[in-house]
């Protein structure tokens, strides 16, 4: 038996298939960006604790070999750092709440290989050797000015290595940290890029 010519069939119409795909469209609108985010930051954060494991065993591979004095200074330990490029002209991002620095011949860059850059002070000591007594790098995870504001994204992470080794950000820094160019008086967690956490 043939289907009736005169009966009509089911389906959908061509109103109802634009509004279903308008539809679509501001979910996407409002849900992609959001998992793009959420994206860069989980691997902006899995690339700031690589760095951060990479700065504690060359700490300790330079303490194995050479012992720690209040004079050993970041230069010392660096050339334990696997690296591909020394940068002395490009620009990063400070941490949050700062807006930029450039590499150059106070500042040195290192061009890593998960893409950021670690930049640290030439000159800077740990001055003591208190448990209180530290220097700091920089962690820029795009290795580059993003936007060049005090919170926007790929902002540095600020590590502060400890004479016993310990590792910390500027959220989480010993009271009165001693580092080359004065005192860290408080953990200042503002300074901490939302994408970071231990």
């Amino acid at each position: 038996m043939s289907p009736n010519p005169l009966k009509p069939c089911n389906g959908f119409t061509l109103a109802e298939l634009l509004i279903a795909l308008a539809i679509l469209g501001v979910v996407a609108t409002f849900t992609i960006p959001k998992i793009i985010t959420a994206n860069t930051n989980s691997q902006y954060n899995a690339s700031a604790k690589e760095v951060a494991a990479t700065l504690s065993a060359a700490y300790q591979n330079y303490m194995d070999q050479n012992g720690m004095s209040a004079s050993t200074s970041v230069g010392s330990i660096t050339p334990y750092i696997n690296y591909i490029s020394v940068d002395s002209t490009s620009t990063i991002d400070l941490w949050q709440t700062g807006t930029t620095r450039t590499c150059n011949g106070f500042y040195t860059c290192l061009k890593l290989h998960n893409g950021g850059t670690l930049l640290y002070a030439n000159t800077e000591t740990f001055t003591g050797t208190n448990t209180t007594n530290a220097v700091y790098f920089l962690f820029d995870p795009d290795g580059q000015v993003t936007d060049g504001t005090t919170n926007g994204p790929g902002k540095s992470v600020e590590f502060w290595l400890y004479v016993n080794g310990s590792l910390k950000t500027a959220g989480t820094a010993l009271p009165n940290t001693v580092f080359g160019g004065g005192t860290f008086a408080t953990p200042d967690p503002t300074r901490d890029p939302p994408y970071f956490a231990w």
